[in-house]
């Protein structure tokens, strides 16, 4: 599977419900960030965890996200105070697709 997405593309994190095991924190879901770094692809964990081969392969991305963003405005952040999580492409799309959340 190639890569979706490319270093500085703007990603939004799929709000969807999920059972089961995922790596996606849910603080992020529906947020936008920055693709700052891909790591390869690698087999999918959700699919591990339960015995399964975890293929195809899910590209691997880090993802910076502005604080205030994430947690809507509800701290004391300097404007760049940011965090960044590693979250597997079926976890994104493309910033615009989908207007839920606040974002950076």
């Amino acid at each position: 599977m190639s890569p979706r997405f490319k270093i500085g593309d703007r990603v939004c994190v799929r709000a969807d419900d999920h059972e089961g095991h995922h790596r996606t924190p849910a603080y992020l879901k529906g947020k936008s960030g920055v693709v700052v770094k891909k790591f390869g692809a690698w087999r999918n964990p959700e699919e591990l965890a339960y015995g399964k081969p975890g293929l195809p392969k899910q590209p691997l991305y880090m993802v910076k996200f502005e604080m205030d963003g994430v947690w809507a405005g509800n701290g004391t952040y300097a404007k760049r105070d940011t965090v960044t999580a590693d979250l597997y492409e079926h976890w994104l799309e493309p910033d615009g697709d989908r207007q839920t959340g606040s974002g950076t």
